[in-house]
């Protein structure tokens, strides 16, 4: 199961918003075939490992297969994947997580049993589904999974006075960046920032046998629709696709400037206000739509404060939190979230016990938020 795990991993950034699966077949213990959903639309693992075990001629009948998720018994992009395990006459299927897709949710596992297959459920179901957050989300919320990302100093500045914030971090921890940016299906940031720092918002990593590089789409919250047209992101629409979240009445008076926004390739999304700003639950909502089934926040404190600090409670699933190896100090410095933010300790957003890496002398802490409110959130 664990190599069907390894092998699920090598469709990170390619199978949005579709789960990563991995799949083995193994008879009496020894590896026989293996497979992996590769991209969305393309084979499901479980068809991957049978096409390559024919592709070998390796007989798998009465073998066993370890797969990461339950099968899929429904016609998507691909025929399910239920009827081709019966036909091969696999006599035993391992499952590490159950499928909360309503088209699966059980009833993978029935139709195996029903044709005479052992099933054996939550093998390694913790290690299976720390791998599916993002599509466990999204397929039960239909909105993104948001992780806010960012860099403070070890005394907690996000940049110096002057406003300089290159680079607070080395080298090694940005790269870690870049492949956080091809793990989602969407990296986001604020008109301000585009503005400040021109970003390019890619993925600038090279590929190897095990890590294949992928662009997310860049979306830039923007509620007066003043982006420039000149700048990195707008010169790349056609090769790495745009989005420019604006308000309605900004659009409405803005028509010209929408027109060559996308006639250099970006799409404009029309979102509601709240307070003179874009609302995040809609926004999520609409990026929902669009099939986007997470997103990097790479942004100032005011984007990642209204994401934290949204009228229907915190809509933030993960806080990726580097810490660099300098001090700044300052007055005029800021700290990395804006917005509202609480007026007691005792209302502060709750955050799990932190995952810890270290990049040479810089430090990253992964939390999951615990107090979360975006269940009481509106899909309105």
């Amino acid at each position: 199961m664990r190599k069907a795990i390894q092998l699920a991993l090598l469709g990170g950034g390619h199978v949005h918003p579709n789960p990563l699966v991995g799949a083995v077949i193994a008879r009496n213990g020894e590896f026989l075939a293996g497979g992996y959903h590769h991209e969305y639309g393309g084979l499901h693992a479980e068809r991957d490992a049978l096409k390559n075990a024919a592709d070998s001629n390796t007989d798998v009948k009465g073998a066993d297969m370890y797969v990461t998720l339950e099968p899929c018994c429904h016609t998507g992009k691909q025929p399910p994947c239920t009827q081709a395990i019966i036909a091969s006459g696999i006599k035993r299927v391992i499952v590490g997580s159950r499928d909360p897709n309503p088209l699966v949710s059980g009833k993978g596992f029935l139709e195996l049993q029903k044709a005479g297959i052992i099933v054996e459920r939550d093998f390694l179901r913790d290690e299976c589904d720390s791998i599916n957050k993002i599509f466990f989300h999204y397929i039960t919320k239909k909105t993104p999974y948001v992780i806010v990302k960012y860099a403070v100093s070890a005394d907690g500045r996000t940049c110096a006075d002057s406003g300089d914030s290159k680079w607070i971090t080395g080298p090694c921890a940005r790269e870690y960046v870049h492949r956080m940016r091809s793990g989602v299906a969407a990296v986001m940031t604020g008109s301000a920032t585009v503005a400040a720092d021109n970003p390019l918002l890619t993925c600038r990593l090279e590929p190897s046998e095990k890590f294949i590089p992928h662009n997310p789409v860049r979306i830039v919250c923007d509620t007066n629709l003043s982006v420039s047209p000149d700048c990195a992101l707008m010169k790349t629409a056609r090769e790495v696709p745009v989005i420019i979240a604006c308000s309605k009445h900004s659009f409405s008076k803005n028509q010209d400037k929408a027109a060559v926004l996308k006639d250099l390739g970006a799409k404009i999304l029309c979102v509601q206000e709240y307070g003179g700003h874009l609302s995040m639950p809609s926004l999520l909502c609409e990026l929902g739509k669009e099939g986007i089934d997470s997103i990097l926040v790479e942004s100032g404190g005011t984007l990642s404060g209204s994401l934290f600090f949204s009228p229907c409670g915190c809509l933030v699933n993960e806080v990726c939190c580097f810490i660099g190896s300098k001090i700044l100090g300052g007055h005029l410095a800021h700290g990395p979230v804006g917005g509202d933010g609480c007026s007691k300790v005792s209302e502060s957003i709750s955050l799990s016990k932190p995952s810890v890496r270290v990049f040479g002398s810089d430090v990253l802490l992964s939390y999951s938020v615990t107090g979360n409110g975006e269940e009481q959130c509106s899909q309105e």
